[in-house]
């Protein structure tokens, strides 16, 4: 039985991981979060009775206790998804964001480099370290192109500068000390658990209540809406199959405007709450302000890891968008119990 070490695994993509890597792969999971404001124990409950699954609450920051743990877990592999990820936040919190994102990066490869260097020859031969990353260090396109593994970086937020930033240590530590590095980069993630900051669940969440549907400047950002469970099985294959020191790029296929996404979710949530005062939904929809250095739109040609892999996505955004609502329709106890009440954050004052 193969053994992973899984950060960020008490987030929304880090716990969809460590659900699928426990159902499809039977590896042995050891989790790694510092438990933020964003992580949730109650999304691994799940896992709560599984042998085969450890939690464990620690910062990967703290280098010390990063070389105990690898050292005792002698993985066979490292999924590293710990990261500071709402791009408002990093407005307002821009060091958070350099501390968790590059100097968390740095603790973790040095950690896995010394673990490497003492660890037998054939578990070097076997291991892998994947870094996930994010569609936003690529910066912003116009109306027409996809972003491929070969864009040129080019973040304009700090979350994005500091993805990047982290992005370019491990390819450095892969070139440098020869840490069996491939990155990941993805686009917008959505579905069941994900922290109500973000656009899908905070909407859902502010019309269940009935309160006003903030979408920024006119609603003509495109983001491009990767499914979860669908995110979880690539990265799976890229740490098992990806070339070591190469980048893939995981899209979903389903490029939306933010205010027809917003619009087609207000239709799903009359659909299935037709007894609802606040029917129909798109009418709690109002336009705020922009957020800063907002960018246009992203796309992500993903025929690399389709062509090499065999992966494409298999959630499309109608049948994601359904399953999230009624997830979040189902569980408004669990959103209850995170204390945001969805301010807003980002703004430059």
């Amino acid at each position: 039985m193969r053994t992973l070490l899984v950060t960020g695994a008490a987030g929304f993509i880090g716990s969809a991981l460590c659900r699928f890597l426990r159902a499809f792969d039977h590896a042995r999971v050891i989790g790694i979060d510092k438990m933020s404001y964003a992580s949730s124990r109650e999304s691994l409950d799940c896992l709560s009775d599984d042998k085969n699954f450890q939690l464990v609450e620690v910062d990967i920051c703290d280098s010390g206790k990063m070389d105990e743990i690898i050292k005792a877990a002698q993985p066979d592999g490292i999924m590293h998804l710990a990261a500071e990820t709402h791009v408002d936040r990093s407005i307002d919190s821009p060091y958070d964001f350099i501390q968790n994102n590059i100097v968390g990066t740095f603790s973790l490869l040095e950690a896995t480099r010394k673990y490497l260097a003492s660890t037998s020859k054939e578990k070097r031969e076997g291991f892998r370290f994947l870094h996930v990353s994010t569609d936003e260090v690529y910066g912003s396109l116009g109306e027409t192109g996809s972003f491929t593994e070969d864009t040129q970086y080019s973040p304009n937020s700090p979350y994005a500068a500091s993805k990047a930033g982290a992005d370019h240590l491990a390819r450095a530590w892969y070139k440098t000390f020869g840490v069996p590095v491939v990155i990941s980069n993805c686009s917008n993630n959505y579905g069941p658990f994900q922290f109500p900051e973000k656009l899908i669940p905070l909407s859902v969440m502010k019309a269940l209540n009935g309160e006003k549907i903030p979408i920024y400047g006119q609603g003509i950002n495109v983001r491009d809406w990767l499914f979860v469970d669908d995110h979880a099985e690539a990265l799976f294959l890229v740490l098992l199959r990806g070339r070591l020191g190469e980048k893939y790029n995981i899209g979903g296929a389903s490029e939306r405007r933010n205010i027809d996404l917003i619009n087609d979710m207000c239709a799903v949530l009359d659909r299935l709450l037709p007894e609802s005062p606040h029917c129909p939904h798109s009418k709690l929809i109002t336009f705020v302000s922009d957020r800063p250095g907002h960018d246009e739109r992203y796309s992500m040609d993903f025929s690399k890891l389709k062509n090499e892999l065999g992966w494409e996505p298999k959630t499309n955004i109608s049948t994601g968008l359904e399953k999230t609502v009624q997830w979040y329709i189902n569980n408004r106890s669990w959103c209850e119990k995170i204390k945001y009440s969805g301010e807003r954050l980002g703004q430059i004052k």
